[in-house]
């Protein structure tokens, strides 16, 4: 590749060359820690005179072992954004997912507002949108929550809870006294400061949502005050004088169906519903979605979206246009790979038109809920297919006409050109049960099919690894393993035998399409999951003889967990029962034997890889000491790590392992490098056991050129 070409890869920020990824121009590989790295862009927000975007960019960095978040402010017009402010660390939910960024523009259209976790506190920073200065607000002595702008942008009004030292101290007080377990402690991890919270490892406590997590003192109600932004005079604010969020109008008739979403005008005096709609019998929640709004403010009863773009579709997000009667709805179609498509519906005419039509997600990050920023004329959307990398756009709400405002990940993404290119999948098993899911076809060295690797649960926008991030898609098929992302179909299942047959059938009428094609060797597939994922692959495992290699990421259902979790009591009870059927195993004992791997052992006949989160891990013991002990299986535990892991040393080693796992069991291939020779030894006494049972011979490893790796 030319200097030149290395050159256009890079893209100028600020009056200076951000690169954007780095620039290898001797190697087109994509590696797991490329794939790692990643720039994601999230909150993608139109100023007040819809002429400018401001947005958040986040990536990993290995060597340093965590995530630079930058602002970024760019005219709809102009070639380059313009980095503003640092973003601080990126605030995370309980289960390790980066959280959506707040941000809010003053109404002159010179500044940008957000919450940044920066030296240790959590404050409202304000950045000037020329990218001039930034500077922290609040300099509370407590975590600032949520924020507004009030009197025309004058005033900034901020909410708190608990000071940080007071956090700090009840934690210390705690060690000092010793921890009462009781229903809020969430034992199968460490008591003290042992999760991440706030950019800080901190005292946990469950929520009262399932395994939800809250530090300390999160209880404390929050406390408002109010800062002069002209003046800087700052005060309390009593109860009475907190502005809550305008109510959506109360005028519901119309509205069918069990009420899920709702979103007001920015004047607050309309607005529009999702309900949802059908015969739910046997699912969690009815299968079909209804679009409703109040056509005007004085309208006494709400409309209904009844053309057949809105009717019977997946739609998973909506918001009013500026000035117009419209509202811009997303449709999520999971058998399309979860492609998004954006219309506009005249809630005046009923008239609804297409605005964009991808295929993959466009709207404000990851997440498929997420709506992209919106001005009267114009949707600024982050935009990814499953082999294209996230980068921002341009939409034209009239026109649909697209253009491309910023590509943090122009390298990866011609790279990526050069690897196997993700197609659509769609079929039907024996009963007519329809799926579909992205197909990485693998590097070919000759005719002969190849192996297979499968995820299942989520395959929205770009594959990096299935949900969780932790099996590096396009590392495998580089490397000779074709690698399948499967949906699982829309709803859920509330009888678990059924959910997880679900899965399994999906995964054998895939097998069963792509031996017939002649792509995959039928005899070598692997598989990996996380959270349902997981669960369909112990199911996989041991209800069937598809896998020869396995790797899963979290504890599915056991005794010791049964064990544990009750300490939440009636709460964790009630949604045992609910979600699988369960009572203890006391009270239900064939039901565990049915769902538990516990029972389960001796179905099992392929190796397990285990990597799970510190926080989790104990909760499996019971049935993976039992297949370490026996050759069965490698356990790796990751220290203070949540549900989905983030730190990006643990991220990369967990995609690395994972690469030379498939590569070892399902192609015989050993990396040469030193570093990887105890692991390479267990896994070789696995396999000896495991052929010894079946009174096979082992060939010996096959080493194939470096590490693709």
């Amino acid at each position: 590749m030319s200097l030149l070409k290395c050159l256009v890869r890079r893209l100028w920020v600020a009056g200076a060359l951000f690169v954007a990824g780095m620039c290898v121009c001797h190697a087109d590989e994509v590696s797991p820690r490329r794939l790692l790295e990643v720039a994601d862009i999230a909150s993608p927000t139109v100023s007040p005179d819809g002429r400018r975007v401001a947005f958040r960019v986040e990536r990993a960095s290995v060597a340093r072992n965590t995530y630079d978040a930058e602002w970024y402010v760019q005219g709809l017009d102009e070639l380059w954004p313009r980095r503003v402010g640092d973003g601080g660390v990126p605030l995370r939910d309980s289960a390790g997912g980066s959280l959506s960024p707040k941000l809010v523009w003053s109404p002159d259209g010179r500044w940008i507002y957000y919450l940044a976790l920066i030296d240790g506190a959590i404050d409202v920073w304000r950045a000037a949108a020329n990218g001039s200065s930034a500077q922290a607000l609040t300099h509370d002595a407590a975590d600032v929550r949520d924020f507004n702008l009030g009197e025309g942008g004058r005033v900034l009004r901020y909410s708190v809870g608990a000071t940080r030292d007071e956090v700090r101290a009840a934690e210390q007080g705690e060690y000092d006294d010793g921890i009462l377990i009781d229903a809020s402690v969430p034992i199968g991890q460490g008591l003290f400061r042992s999760g991440f919270v706030g950019g800080r490892m901190a005292t946990q406590r469950f929520s009262t949502v399932w395994f939800d997590h809250l530090p300390l003192l999160a209880d404390r109600p929050d406390r408002w005050a109010q800062i002069d932004l002209a003046t800087g005079a700052r005060r309390a604010l009593a109860d009475a004088e907190v502005l809550a969020a305008p109510s959506p109008p109360k005028k519901t008739a119309g509205v069918d169906g069990d009420a899920w979403k709702s979103v007001a005008d920015a004047q607050g005096e309309r607005v529009a519903w999702l309900t949802r709609i059908g015969d739910g019998t046997g699912q969690q929640v009815r299968p079909d979605v209804l679009l409703s709004a109040l056509p005007h403010a004085q309208a006494s009863r709400a409309v209904r979206c009844a053309s057949a773009l809105c009717t019977g579709k997946a739609i998973s997000a909506m918001q009013w246009r500026p000035a117009h009667d419209e509202v811009l709805f997303t449709v999520t179609d999971p058998y399309m790979g979860m492609a998004q498509s954006i219309f506009r519906w005249d809630v005046s005419s009923g008239d609804v038109h297409v605005v964009a039509a991808t295929d993959g997600l466009a709207n404000g990050g990851r997440d498929t809920a997420s709506n992209c920023g919106v001005s009267a004329a114009t949707l600024v959307c982050v935009t990814a297919q499953a082999d294209r990398p996230p980068r921002l756009e341009r939409i034209d709400v009239d026109s649909g006409q697209r253009r491309v405002l910023f590509d943090p990940n122009a390298a990866l993404a011609m790279d990526m050109l050069k690897a196997p290119p993700a197609r659509l999948l769609r079929w039907q098993d024996k009963s007519g049960q329809r799926f579909a899911g992205w197909f990485f076809s693998a590097r070919r060295g000759g005719d002969a099919p190849t192996p297979l690797f499968i995820t299942y649960y989520s395959c929205a926008g770009f594959l990096r690894g299935g949900v969780g991030d932790e099996w590096p898609l396009v590392s495998l098929a580089q490397a000779g393993i074709a690698a399948l992302c499967i949906d699982r179909r829309p709803g859920f299942t509330m009888d678990a035998v059924a959910r997880y047959s679900e899965g399994l059938a999906a995964v054998e009428s895939a097998i069963d399409l792509l031996s017939r094609q002649g792509e995959i060797d039928r005899a070598r597939v692997g598989m990996g999951g996380l959270s349902f994922g997981g669960e369909v692959t112990m199911w996989t495992l041991a209800h069937s003889h598809l896998l020869a290699a396995a790797s899963v990421a979290n504890p599915v259902l056991s005794p010791l967990y049964d064990l544990m979790g009750s300490m939440k009591g009636d709460a964790f009870a009630k949604g045992l029962r609910s979600l699988w059927g369960l009572g203890s195993p006391s009270d239900t004992p064939a039901r565990w034997k049915a769902l538990s791997p516990v029972f389960q052992l001796d179905r099992i006949d392929a190796p397990i890889l285990f990597q799970h989160s510190e926080q989790e891990y104990l909760y499996a013991l019971d049935y993976e000491i039992p297949l370490i002990r026996a050759h069965r299986a490698d356990l790796y535990v990751f220290p203070n790590e949540p549900h989905q892991k983030f730190e990006p040393k643990h991220k990369l080693a967990v995609y690395e392992r994972n690469l030379d796992w498939f590569r070892f069991w399902l192609q015989g291939y050993e990396d040469p490098d030193p570093a990887k020779a105890a692991p390479y030894a267990r896994w070789r006494q696995m396999k000896a056991r495991a052929h010894a049972d079946k009174g096979e011979h082992v060939n010996a490893p096959v080493v194939i050129g470096a590490s693709a790796s």
